[in-house]
């Protein structure tokens, strides 16, 4: 398989950090640094395995990671000593990328009024049609969380294989905008279904981050523990084509 996602067009080391201060529901100012380093190294290799192009700044990070993991197995401080918890380092870059990303957050949710938009009085509300309402996005490691899933389940049933047969991802691709052409909203899993073969889901899997990239395809979960989704955002009576060989759609 010779493809590869580049991982910065998604997310940075900073949301890696914050998905597994979420996933592991711990205080961001008492970080277990020992058990994040291995968890944010595991997904290095997961990243790798599934040829994702990770930017140099995962790495930086995974030895920033290493150093305060390293200082923190120090012999403990002395009494009266005030030297700074090594934590610190990364507490408050992520803090602050934190409340920029709130930030950000509101400002794309405020109604925008001026020049050019105006206010409709008939407005629909959200609270009389709470199936209307917009749904939070899902992350890539949360994709990547749910991938895994897949995978462990079709080991689990005996049902996955591994060969040297080669899967194409403009194939992969293809099948995906088909599903959404037929049922503009499916689950995450349905686009795994006859998938038997391990390079087969991976390549799937690719298919699906490229379409994300490309914006033809929304991924959503409307609570933490239901399931993913992903709607089509494109005109199911003329579904784009994939050209693979300079990574565009016409």
């Amino acid at each position: 398989m010779d493809y590869k996602v580049k991982l910065e067009m998604f997310e940075g080391p900073l949301d890696l950090l914050i998905h597994l201060i979420h996933k592991n529901e711990v205080d961001i100012f008492d970080i277990p640094i020992s058990t994040i380093t291995d968890q944010y190294l595991e997904y290095l290799e997961i990243m790798k395995s599934l040829e994702m192009s990770i930017a140099g700044d995962f790495l930086v990070m995974a030895s920033t990671l290493i150093h305060i993991k390293s200082g923190m197995l120090l012999p403990g401080r002395m009494e009266g000593d005030e030297e700074e918890d090594p934590r610190l380092e990364i507490t408050r870059p992520l803090l602050e990328y934190m409340q920029l990303k709130e930030m950000a957050k509101e400002l794309s949710e405020r109604e925008i009024l001026g020049r050019d938009v105006f206010a409709r009085s008939d407005a629909t509300s959200f609270d009389e049609y709470p199936d209307m309402a917009p749904k939070p996005d899902v992350t890539l490691f949360q994709l990547i969380d749910a991938f895994r899933r897949v995978v462990a389940l079709g080991e689990s049933e005996g049902n996955l294989r591994v060969s040297l047969e080669q899967w194409s991802v403009k194939d992969k691709i293809e099948n995906i905008i088909s599903l959404l052409k037929e049922q503009p909203d499916i689950f995450f899993e349905e686009i795994f279904t006859g998938n038997r073969d391990l390079s087969e889901l991976v390549v799937t899997f690719l298919a699906l981050l490229e379409l994300v990239h490309m914006g033809l395809i929304r991924v959503f979960q409307p609570s933490q523990e239901s399931r993913i989704h992903l709607s089509a955002c494109f005109d199911e009576k003329n579904p784009p084509v994939y050209r693979e060989e300079d990574g565009k759609r016409t």
